[in-house]
């Protein structure tokens, strides 16, 4: 790839990580090849756009390449050598070394004899292609963490560890496992981004878990104890007496897990569920209630 990746990614070279990581995600989920198959177009750019983001993600590759010490793919700019760089020198200190070939030219080796071994043939040493791939998770493995096992492109497996708290676009980077490299260079890397499934009940805010639990109008009304569902298991809330639709409670440390061992809030949103079929009794109970009937819950809304 020879596109300049800031380009590439649409983004300035002044541009922070944040910027980067938005636009590298805004295109990779455009581009993606499970979302476009059989497009050899966007499978090229999707190719050339995580390119770019393998060098702009990297701070130390973004700052070798905005000094000019390495290309768009990665790959080291051969950088201008003189007569005087090879005087007193071996030629293995140059990166493309070489065997003794065209030793003749000098005896303590020139130019011809760094660049090329035997034969006339340059040793170019070139690291491996990085590799992408997505790994759809359970909303509850993303929020408590899980063990994965995937397959590579080569048909092997690995086990990867899907870390507590993990968020839908996050990246997990396996060192070594991409394509192979070129002339006994090193492997490029795998990046597994996560993606995270939508659950039934939870939604997440940040570190936070939130639900909208179904009470009945006895429990409202009285209040009392009732089971509620959370990432780790079920557990007894208390709901007080008098509680109406929108009333959100809130249970400490039942929301996501975060590295440090701590875990964020689960904040549980009450909707007051009426039976499902008319109830006499209760008919009869609320034509004879003048409080209720005195009450007016839209005051205050007129246009």
């Amino acid at each position: 790839m020879n596109e300049d990746p800031y380009s590439v990614l649409g983004v300035k070279k002044d541009a922070s990580q944040d910027d980067i990581q938005k636009a590298y995600r805004k295109l990779a989920k455009k581009l993606h090849p499970d979302l476009n198959p059989g497009n050899k177009q966007a499978e090229d750019q999707f190719k050339a756009v995580s390119a770019a983001y393998d060098i702009l993600s990297d701070p130390e590759k973004r700052a070798r390449f905005d000094r000019g010490e390495i290309d768009a793919s990665g790959q080291e700019r051969p950088r201008q050598r003189y007569y005087r760089d090879f005087a007193g020198g071996a030629a293995g200190d140059h990166p493309y070394a070489s065997s003794e070939g065209f030793s003749d030219f000098s005896d303590e080796g020139d130019l011809f004899s760094s660049l090329f071994g035997r034969g006339g043939r340059m040793n170019l040493k070139m690291r491996g292609q990085d590799v992408h791939y997505r790994l759809p998770v359970e909303f509850l493995e993303a929020v408590n963490g899980a063990k994965r096992r995937i397959t590579l492109s080569d048909g092997s497996t690995i086990d990867i560890t899907v870390p507590p708290g993990a968020r839908d676009g996050q990246l997990l980077r396996l060192a070594g496992k991409g394509g192979a490299g070129i002339g006994g260079g090193p492997a490029g890397d795998a990046f597994i981004e996560i993606v995270v499934k939508p659950h039934p009940l939870f939604t997440r805010k940040g570190d936070d878990i939130h639900l909208e639990l179904p009470v009945s109008l006895t429990e409202a009304v009285l209040g009392g104890k009732i089971s509620v569902p959370t990432p780790t298991g079920a557990v007894t809330m208390n709901v007080p007496k008098g509680s109406n639709t929108g009333t959100v409670l809130r249970l400490r440390g039942k929301g996501v897990a975060r590295a440090d061992g701590t875990r964020g809030d689960e904040y549980v949103k009450l909707r007051v569920v009426l039976p499902d079929k008319p109830d006499p009794e209760l008919e009869k109970f609320v034509q004879n209630w003048t409080a209720g009937k005195a009450q007016d819950p839209r005051r205050g809304m007129e246009a």
